[in-house]
């Protein structure tokens, strides 16, 4: 092991390692957050229940993350963070255990609760730790690489478990999860540094970053302007079906096809978040903008199809531009900010299909949620410009 890794200048080698280790967390709450979505009918034939009933275990977790993120990080600021972090793996890797083992659906929607709930701190402290481990220039590079392994499970962790679902049973996804986590704590506590907590923190100074209205408009791009890629993802597999009438196997491809977008997605936005957060933001939008409107088009052939699916999972790159901003706009409320990325990000989760029922109740194409896709890019795109009129008011104001 190596164990010269600092709190300041981590050996090349070392901050590999450590990467690694955040990611593969990253990676295992990726696959456990979208396989189950996967999985719906194969739990409700388990179970007995109806496929409309799973779903509140889909809604549980995303409340879990909204409840969680915002009251663990506050309240664990003085906590040394690699020990949060082996805190909140093995946290995760109880309740997705305890998941595998539910004996009905009310017991499963309660553990899809507790596994929600650490999945935003983890989110929050593994990017924090990365990020004091590195130059300010090179920040958002090294969280989109841990945020890299989310983006991976779609490619691999959630097509791995959703076979495993269908030929073995759904709960041994979340078995495989479990250890998942278990790897993950051994290699945090392995490779991870374990600097102090930030001198002075306090759940009080934490708590100042909701007066600001900056960090509010930064959080609504991604709420709102994140929303139109999940609007778009969650009718994409009936799109298929529906309107580009392609075979069921084209299904799991295009899911991977999004993957393989979403990562080199969020790896470029990294790189140029690093240059500049807001232009690198602003890039996003206007690109996810035009590619969702393109959607609705293309959906009939898979030739046009592919390209634009790519395309929008690209746009995923959102998530790694915009907490770094957090971190430069609140410097005393760090913990606060990654908890509240999160929460936004899940609130995206949640508008966006909802404005895709819109479309679809309203009698048009399944295909035309592209275009209220797109509208969620524009809005996006206003709470961008409030963002940046907020910043340049508060960089006039005389320093107190």
């Amino acid at each position: 092991m190596n164990t010269s890794i600092t709190h300041s200048t981590p050996p090349k080698a070392g901050l590999v390692w450590v990467v690694i280790a955040l990611a593969l967390g990253t990676f295992a709450l990726g696959t456990t957050e979208f396989a189950s979505m996967t999985m719906v009918p194969y739990i409700a034939e388990n179970l007995g229940v109806g496929v409309e009933h799973v779903s509140y275990a889909i809604s549980a977790y995303a409340l879990g993350v909204v409840v969680g993120s915002p009251i663990i990080m506050v309240m664990t600021v003085r906590v040394r963070r690699r020990k949060l972090l082996l805190i909140l793996t093995a946290a995760m890797a109880i309740a997705n255990g305890l998941s595998a083992l539910s004996p009905s659906l009310g017991w499963l929607v309660f553990f899809r609760f507790l596994s929600g709930l650490s999945h935003g701190a983890y989110f929050g402290t593994a990017m924090l730790l990365a990020a004091s481990l590195v130059p300010s220039t090179m920040k958002a590079r090294v969280m989109s690489q841990v945020f890299l392994g989310l983006t991976i499970a779609t490619i691999a962790g959630v097509p791995l478990a959703t076979w495993m679902g269908q030929n073995i049973g759904w709960r041994w996804s979340f078995v495989m999860v479990t250890l998942l986590f278990i790897m993950a704590a051994i290699m945090i506590y392995v490779f991870a540094p374990n600097p102090p907590a930030k001198e002075g923190a306090s759940p009080l100074k934490e708590l100042e970053t909701l007066k600001s209205r900056e960090v509010w408009y930064t959080l609504g791009i991604a709420a709102i302007g994140g929303g139109g890629l999940f609007c778009v993802y969650t009718y994409l597999s009936e799109t298929l079906r529906q309107v580009t009438h392609a075979p069921a196997a084209w299904i799991p491809i295009m899911m991977v096809i999004f993957g393989l977008g979403s990562t080199i997605g969020n790896l470029v936005s990294g790189w140029a978040a690093d240059k500049s957060t807001m232009k690198a933001a602003l890039f996003i939008l206007i690109f996810s903008a035009i590619v969702l409107a393109i959607y609705p088009s293309a959906a009939g052939s898979l030739l046009t199809l592919v390209p634009v699916v790519f395309l929008i999972g690209c746009s995923i790159g959102l998530a790694a531009i915009i907490q770094p901003r957090l971190m430069d706009i609140a410097p005393e409320g760090q913990a606060m900010a990654g908890a509240l990325v999160q929460c936004a990000f899940n609130l995206a989760n949640a508008i966006g299909p909802w404005a895709g029922s819109l479309v679809i109740t309203a009698g048009f194409s399944i295909a035309d949620t592209g275009y209220a896709a797109s509208f969620l890019s524009v809005c996006g795109l206003v709470m961008w410009w409030l963002a940046m009129r907020e910043g340049k008011k508060k960089a006039l104001q005389p320093e107190r």
